[in-house]
């Protein structure tokens, strides 16, 4: 089968094929790359499989998964593209290692936490949850794609009160469009910028966590 992407995974210490695991596909922001937000989910190695998920276009020295035709506009046949082979690629990773399907987590930063909700309104309840850290959904998406419910899914979205990429605003107006969907969604924000903060990956990690094990985590 063709690999949709390059990627490095993590599996969990004392790993058997013959159980299921929750698992965390990462997916990295504008120019970073797959080992990015693998850092950031390290805590949780030990009970998830973690996979970081590489963008297939070189930026700079990193990758994208598309391009922008300007910030905030992704190129729509590039957009398009990456949703298909990141929705078989997490099909792919399902089959070749220990994952439970019905624990399958997307974890996205800017970039990566766009497609995150993209694939949370694609893919619906294939995916148990998502982590989406400063993003926004495009306007295509709400009103061209084929949406599937996200009734039951666990959603954790936060955004920095200072992002000067994408105003603090989209985060509210984001959280509300999936608050309109499903009413356990978690909203955070943080006195931050374009960033990860300390309390937001604590709370990230607490809420990724605690679902896996079916506690769900409430606002």
């Amino acid at each position: 089968m063709d690999i949709p992407y390059e990627y490095s995974v993590v599996l969990p210490d004392g790993y058997k094929e013959g159980e299921r695991y929750p698992v965390l596909f990462a997916l990295h922001g504008k120019g970073s790359n797959e080992q990015d937000l693998l850092g950031l989910a390290a805590p949780l190695k030990s009970k998830f499989i973690l996979i970081g998920i590489r963008g297939d276009l070189p930026l700079g020295q990193g990758y994208q998964y598309y391009e922008l035709r300007s910030l905030g506009k992704p190129i729509r046949e590039m957009f398009d593209r990456a949703v298909v082979r990141l929705e078989a690629f997490i099909e792919y990773a399902t089959e070749k290692y220990a994952v439970d399907p019905a624990r399958r987590y997307v974890l996205g930063f800017s970039q990566g936490a766009i497609l995150a909700m993209t694939l949370a309104l694609t893919m619906g309840d294939r995916i148990k949850g998502i982590v989406a850290l400063n993003g926004y959904i495009p306007d295509f998406v709400k009103k061209e794609y084929p949406h599937r419910s996200v009734m039951n899914m666990s959603i954790f979205i936060s955004h920095g009160e200072f992002d000067p990429v994408f105003p603090v605003l989209i985060g509210y107006e984001t959280a509300n469009y999936f608050k309109n969907l499903n009413d356990r969604v978690v909203f955070k924000t943080y006195p931050s910028g374009h960033e990860v903060t300390g309390s937001n990956r604590q709370e990230l990690l607490s809420f990724l966590l605690e679902d896996s094990l079916g506690t769900h985590v409430k606002e």
